[in-house]
């Protein structure tokens, strides 16, 4: 290789470290996946909501429920306190509904956090929802209040650019028995007139009361953690009463309590995960490319038969049917004759007593084996015809001849 090649690997080999040093040092993007869970620590995590929780109603010990509310309540009938629902979506079901609610009429509280609700939940409090920003787009400030002067009454804001979602309100409310807990207003809306939208309402159900709010998000980690948002979601949890249980729903949340999958701690790190997928490309063009060399068998190519010695026995056999012994011996007597010569290396022109001495020192044989089997094929060669044994005579002598010679 000439010195511009090397130049060129080395310039690519330095190119794809730089590529990998700088994805390695790489900070990790924000994850704004709306999960709601009590141990997630990210913007949209409920982790410091919880933190809180503990420390303010340290007395009452708040319980973290992960069953379904049904079988809770169908499994303890006589629980008493406040069950407080926070996520970003939640679907209860007409059964579940039914039994909440039912629940919540015995002289409970049933605290409802959640940026979509179902049909069920609004026709039984006679609530309609519309969005905020529906025809405006995304990008807005808006500004919280609560309305409840005891508590505390500032105006906070919350920026959506990042979780890029639009917040709801509630379009219509029964007046006679909900109560407005809390508004929400565009800052920077086109309106020539601004609009606090309520979005937080208060309902007494029974003997007891039903609190429902579109914006799970004051109880976020995003939400708390940027001052003064912790003030309005302190006042939002005085509506849980100290004197009774607190009971927080683990199990309708988006994001997972515990993670099932086996290969989590792997694709949670960039790195192994990086890793993971390319052992799986590799595996992929293994398959494709080793698959196609030996998707074509081999064909089995059997050897040419060598027809050499069944040609000889039919020449044999011809001459044996017909009884030309002599024929047969002749050939035998040549084949002999062409061994000494190759084998032995001995010419065969002059048979005299020296060449007989010579064979027989050659072949391992006396010289009285040797000049019976000279003796046998010059009677044979000047014998017109022969007999069968005479020729098995010959066969024999030249066989015992060779063999001491191997």
């Amino acid at each position: 290789m000439n010195r511009k090649g090397k130049i060129y690997i080395a310039l690519a080999v330095f190119t794809l470290l730089s590529i990998v040093a700088l994805e390695a040092t790489k900070p990790n993007e924000l994850n704004w996946f709306p999960s709601y869970a009590k141990h997630h620590k990210i913007p949209m995590g409920t982790y410091v909501f919880h933190e809180q929780l503990d420390r303010l109603f340290a007395a009452s010990k708040p319980i973290n429920l992960d069953r379904p509310p049904f079988e809770y309540l169908e499994n303890n009938p006589d629980v008493t306190g406040t069950y407080v629902f926070i996520n970003n979506d939640i679907n209860f079901g007409q059964s579940e509904l039914d039994r909440l609610l039912d629940w919540t009429s015995n002289g409970n509280t049933l605290f409802v956090a959640s940026s979509a609700l179902e049909n069920q939940l609004l026709d039984t409090l006679k609530l309609e929802t519309s969005y905020l920003s529906q025809l405006d787009g995304f990008g807005f400030d808006y500004e919280l209040q609560l309305k409840n002067k005891a508590l505390y009454t500032d105006k906070v804001t919350f920026n959506n650019e990042e979780i890029q979602s639009s917040l709801l309100y509630f379009s219509s409310i029964d007046t006679l028995n909900s109560k407005v807990v809390g508004v929400v207003e565009k800052v920077n809306s086109s309106d020539s007139l601004k609009v606090a939208h309520p979005n937080i309402i208060k309902t007494p159900f029974g003997e007891g009361t039903v609190i429902v709010s579109l914006f799970p998000q004051a109880f976020t980690n995003y939400f708390m953690l940027t001052a003064p948002n912790q003030q309005y979601a302190a006042s939002l949890m005085s509506y849980f009463s100290e004197e009774q249980p607190i009971y927080l729903d683990q199990y309708h949340k988006s994001g997972k309590i515990f993670y099932s999958s086996p290969l989590y701690l792997m694709l949670n790190n960039k790195h192994l995960k990086w890793a993971y997928y390319i052992m799986l490309i590799g595996v992929v063009f293994y398959i494709i490319f080793e698959g196609k060399r030996k998707q074509r068998a081999i064909p089995i190519v059997n050897p040419l038969r060598n027809q050499t010695l069944d040609f000889t026995r039919t020449i044999a056999n011809m001459y044996f049917e017909k009884g030309n012994h002599h024929d047969i011996a002749l050939h035998k007597i040549q084949h002999f004759m062409d061994y000494i010569r190759t084998q032995l290396y001995l010419s065969t022109e002059t048979i005299n007593t020296e060449f007989i001495k010579n064979l027989a020192a050659r072949s391992n044989n006396s010289v009285e084996a040797t000049k019976t089997l000279l003796n046998t094929i010059e009677s044979i060669s000047n014998t017109p015809n022969i007999s069968a044994s005479e020729l098995e005579t010959l066969n024999n002598l030249i066989e015992t001849f060779k063999s001491k010679h191997a």
